[in-house]
C-alpha cells in the first residue's frame, strides 16, 4: 500500500496538539458571540489526508492547534486521530461536563462515572456517478455510574444532562450548513449547497506556520495502540477501502471517558470501523486541555476537508491547495452554563478557498460533493437521538 503524501505531522517536530501562545499574532479571532460560545476554526491541508486546524473560542479566549490524519483505509500515515474521532471525543466530553454540573446543581453525589459512547455513520453510493452520500445515525451512550438515585430518577437525570449539552443543538432538528466559495482568489456563487448571506472572508493564507506553543507538562493526545476488535455491521477494513468508487459502508467510532482526580477528562477514542489505531485525548474547560466545543468544531472542519481530498483523488482532479474558515455557534450548557435549557446551535458557516486549474463549475461541484459526502454535515442535517443505557457499578 502506497501512503498518500509525506508525513508532515511527524516531520514537523511540533506536539500534535497545543495551545497557542501567540494567537493574536497569528491573526485568528473568534466570531461575534451571539449564543454563548462562538468558535472560528481554520483548517488547511498539509499533505495527503493530513490536516491542521486552529480553533479559537469566544467563551474561553483560548486558541488550540490540532492535527488530524487517516489510517490505512485512506492510505494515510496514522500520525493523528481521524476527523470523526474529534466529534466523538468532544461529544462525550460535553456529556460529562453536563452530568457533573447537573449533579452539583441537584446535589447528586456521584462516586463513580464512566461514559462509553458509540457514533455511527454511513457512506453509500457511487462517486463517479456523483450519488455517494454520507449519513449519520443515532448515538449509543452507556453510562456506568455509582450514585444514590433510584432507576427512574437516574434515567431522567441523565436524559436532562444529555439534552443540556450544547451539541444537542446540532443533533436535534435539521440544520442546513451555509457556505461561501472562493477559487484562485475569486469569489464564486455556490450551486447546490446553501449560500451564506455574508461576504467571503479574506483567505487566511499561511499564517499557520507562525503558531507558537504555550509550555505544558500534559500530553494532550497520543496513540495507545490498536483498537479492541468488535463486530460492526457493514464495516470494511481493507487498505484503501474508503477510496472505492462504489460504497455501502457503516462506520463506528467510539469514545470512553473518565474523569481524572485533577478534573481533566481522559478519553480513549475507539476506531472500530474502519478499523484502526486508538488515540487518547485529554479535554478540559479550564484551558489545561482542549475544551469540548473546540474538539467538536475541529472535527467538523477536518471531516469536511477530508471529503475534498477523497473526491479529487478518486476522480484525479487538480486541487493542490485548499483551506476553510468555519464558524460554529453554541449556546451555553444547560447545566454547566446555568441556563436550565436544552443546548442550542446555529447552522455551521464555512468559507472555502480552492487553488485549482479546474473550471468554475468543477470548483462548485467539489464543494457540493464534499458537503454531500461529509459525515458531520450529515450529522447536522439529521434529527438524531442519544440512546441511553445505564449500568450501575
Amino acid at each position: 500500500m502506497t501512503k498518500l503524501g509525506e508525513n508532515l505531522i511527524a516531520q514537523s517536530g511540533l506536539a500534535p496538539f497545543f495551545k497557542l501562545a501567540n494567537a493574536d499574532e497569528v491573526g485568528i479571532d473568534a466570531p461575534e458571540n451571539r449564543k454563548g460560545d462562538a468558535l472560528r476554526t481554520r483548517v488547511r491541508s498539509l499533505s495527503g489526508f493530513q490536516k491542521e486546524a486552529l480553533v479559537r473560542s469566544a467563551k474561553t479566549g483560548d486558541t488550540w492547534r490540532l492535527v488530524s490524519d487517516e489510517g490505512p483505509y485512506l492510505n494515510g500515515h496514522d500520525a493523528a486521530p481521524c476527523p470523526l474521532a474529534f466529534l466523538s471525543t468532544g461529544m462525550v466530553a460535553s456529556f460529562m461536563n453536563e452530568i457533573t454540573a447537573l449533579s452539583e446543581i441537584r446535589g447528586v453525589k456521584i462516586r463513580k462515572l464512566k461514559l462509553i459512547q458509540d457514533n455511527y455513520y454511513t457512506m453509500k453510493g457511487s462517486m463517479p456517478k456523483r450519488t455517494m452520500v454520507g449519513g449519520a445515525e443515532n448515538i449509543d451512550l452507556q453510562v456506568e455510574i455509582d450514585c444514590d438515585l433510584d432507576d427512574t430518577a437516574l434515567h431522567q437525570f441523565l436524559l436532562d444532562a444529555t439534552f443540556a449539552s450544547p451539541l444537542n443543538g446540532l443533533m436535534r432538528g435539521q440544520l442546513e450548513s451555509l457556505f461561501r466559495l472562493g477559487r484562485n482568489g475569486q469569489e464564486l456563487a455556490t450551486r447546490k449547497v446553501a449560500e451564506l448571506d455574508a461576504p467571503l472572508f479574506p483567505d487566511p493564507g499561511e499564517h499557520f506556520d507562525t503558531s507558537l506553543p504555550e509550555t505544558s507538562d500534559l500530553t494532550l493526545m497520543e496513540p495507545v495502540g490498536k483498537t479492541p476488535k468488535k463486530e460492526v455491521v457493514l464495516g470494511t477494513t481493507s487498505g484503501g477501502s474508503s477510496l472505492a468508487d462504489e460504497q455501502d459502508r457503516r462506520l463506528n467510532i467510539g469514545a470512553v471517558a473518565v474523569l481524572r482526580e485533577d478534573g481533566i477528562k481522559e478519553i480513549q477514542q475507539m476506531q472500530y470501523s474502519p478499523y484502526g489505531t486508538s488515540f487518547r485525548f485529554l479535554s478540559s474547560e479550564d484551558g489545561r486541555a482542549p475544551d469540548a466545543n473546540s474538539l467538536i468544531s475541529a472535527g467538523i472542519g477536518f471531516c469536511f476537508m477530508t471529503q475534498f481530498g477523497r473526491f479529487v483523488s478518486m476522480l484525479k482532479l487538480d486541487l493542490p491547495d485548499y483551506r476553510i474558515v468555519q464558524d460554529t455557534h453554541f449556546s451555553l450548557g444547560g447545566a454547566s452554563g446555568g441556563t436550565g435549557k436544552p443546548g442550542e446551535a446555529d447552522p455551521i458557516e464555512t468559507h472555502v478557498y480552492l487553488q485549482t486549474s479546474e473550471s468554475e463549475e468543477t470548483a462548485q461541484e467539489m464543494l457540493d460533493i464534499s458537503e454531500q459526502t461529509c459525515f458531520l454535515h450529515a450529522f447536522c442535517r439529521t434529527d438524531l437521538k442519544t440512546k441511553l443505557r445505564i449500568r450501575r457499578v
